[in-house]
């Protein structure tokens, strides 16, 4: 599924971000999904006013990709997963692309363990500097052991500059 984010004005109060210092994905890049439950769209994960995330509508591997309209830096990329229903093994891979360049290059694989009873959290921050960015690609897969579990993403922050204030992290 391809998706054009709408233009609104972001909510400066509600917001949990300063204008300068988390790109503002919502006019800047248009963003495809293999899926996703209507009532947890991608641009509640993308938004910093939204805070209920994203959720696929089905299980299995699936991908958020950003498509800049014009080249970015990027020196900051925030992922914050949330799983309190069931217990899985995920991983994810972060891939980028240059304008004109192909194919995708990987920029981390990661994995973690899932547990409603404990480890519910997976927050990733990452420091990268990635210039005249013209594709981010984040792949999930929500189960490496095959269950029927569906992905899920908190939060997914991107910034020009390293130092991103603590307030876009999770709130308990």
């Amino acid at each position: 599924m391809r998706k054009r984010i709408s233009e609104h004005k972001t909510d400066q109060n509600g917001g949990m971000r300063e204008a300068a210092q988390v790109l503002d994905v919502e006019h800047l890049a248009e963003v495809e999904v293999t899926s996703e439950d209507p009532s947890f769209p991608i641009e509640h994960a993308l938004l910093p006013r939204h805070r209920n995330g994203w959720r696929a509508s089905e299980s299995g591997v699936q991908v958020i990709r950003l498509h800049f309209e014009e080249p970015q830096t990027v020196r900051r990329v925030y992922l914050h997963f949330l799983e309190t229903e069931v217990e899985r093994h995920q991983e994810f891979v972060l891939r980028w692309k240059e304008k004109g360049e192909e194919p995708l290059r990987e920029i981390v694989r990661q994995q973690w363990n899932f547990s409603p009873a404990g480890s519910q959290h997976e927050i990733e921050d990452y420091r990268v500097m990635l210039e005249n960015l013209s594709v981010l690609e984040l792949e999930i897969t929500p189960d490496t052991d095959g269950g029927d579990a569906r992905c899920s993403l908190q939060q997914f922050y991107l910034s020009d500059t390293s130092d991103i204030n603590r307030d876009i992290s999770h709130e308990s």
